[in-house]
């Protein structure tokens, strides 16, 4: 039998997901890393990007996170996200809105602290259009 890890992904709100899975792929902020059980204990930030969480070999779930934390141990992986979507239920024409509504607010930013926040924001809705594809 595989070993699995207990993954528990969190976001401002709620318990999104609590499972034991094979493996679980986050976008760390300094590139993706895979956990498996009896990985070595790690605390690492996450970049915008596509969490993939696999059974039997196979990639089950694909859940797009806005940023946050990752803390693993020999057992667990707990996930911190500042926003967590499944990929399946983003519509395309919701995020070319959004990403219209980040590149005004980019242009329109007129303080140094409105425009990192616009940044910021932008990098986001382009990395949920990244994965859409």
């Amino acid at each position: 039998m595989v070993q699995q890890v207990h993954f528990e992904l969190v976001s401002p709100e709620r318990l999104l997901l609590s499972e034991h899975v094979e493996m679980v792929v986050v976008p760390g902020s300094e590139g993706d890393f895979g956990v498996l059980a009896d990985h070595a204990p790690v605390l690492s930030t996450i970049r915008p990007g596509v969490l993939a969480v696999y059974h039997k070999g196979q990639v089950v779930e694909r859940i797009f996170i806005a940023g946050g934390f990752a803390e693993v141990t020999e057992t667990t992986l707990t996930v911190l996200a500042e926003e967590a979507i499944v990929v399946d239920s983003l519509e395309r024409a919701e995020v070319e809105r959004r990403l219209a509504l980040a590149q005004e607010a980019l242009q329109t930013a007129d303080t140094p602290v409105l425009r990192t926040e616009a940044e910021n924001r932008l990098a986001v809705i382009e990395a949920m259009l990244v994965a859409l594809q």
